[in-house]
């Protein structure tokens, strides 16, 4: 009986995406932000939104998304841009919230990041070049022309939705954990401009690929 994916390559996908996952991107970054701000509740939706843009980029290359990319490069540029505009919107958000607390000196309430988290988390994946990175130039490789994509697809679905919600899930919960241990106005204002900078970085690497 064969198998739907070869063995030999399923386990050097399954190497190199490990590697990937836990590599800080814009995903994990804005994770991490997700965490801080909105603490622990949110990090669960904010990965199942990010895990839903992954399915959609797996059903677009079930469609042929290298091909798609190659004929209209223009259009997932400007999707790509839209995102980190978006994302460094979101950034900017929250320097302004610490700024505004250094002056009143009042508590500081956790700045709002967009309009909830699964929304943020689908969008900040959606615009995530690293995810057309990984359709069109890391996954073809392992894919076998001689068996049935679908499956194979399935499998490597499986594969890399399962690692990014761990290390997603990870770095949000770990977000979040210092998130709680904040009891200071100065504290509280010192970790909204940090998560102004995770997220404006995220927006740069966005741009930037």
């Amino acid at each position: 009986m064969d198998l739907p994916v070869d063995p030999h390559r399923y386990a050097a996908f399954l190497a190199v995406m490990a590697v990937m996952a836990v590599t800080p991107g814009p995903a994990n970054l804005f994770s991490v932000a997700n965490g801080m701000a909105r603490g622990k509740a949110a990090v669960l939706p904010g990965v199942v939104g990010m895990s839903g843009a992954t399915l959609v980029w797996f059903g677009a290359a079930a469609l042929g998304l290298g091909a798609l990319v190659t004929a209209f490069p223009q259009v997932f540029r400007l999707v790509a841009w839209a995102g980190a505009l978006y994302v460094a919107w979101l950034g900017v958000k929250s320097l302004r919230s610490a700024l505004r607390a250094g002056a009143d000196r009042r508590p500081v309430a956790p700045p709002r990041l967009g309009r909830d988290p699964f929304t943020d988390g689908f969008l900040v994946q959606i615009a995530n070049p690293k995810a057309v990175l990984f359709f069109t130039a890391v996954l073809p490789p392992f894919m076998d022309a001689d068996r049935p994509a679908a499956p194979q697809l399935a499998l490597f679905a499986v594969a890399t939705i399962g690692m990014d919600f761990i290390t997603m899930s990870a770095y949000g919960l770990g977000g979040a954990t210092l998130a709680g241990a904040m009891t200071r106005p100065a504290v509280r204002r010192g970790f909204d401009l940090l998560i102004g900078v995770l997220l404006l970085t995220a927006a740069v690497l966005i741009g930037l690929r």
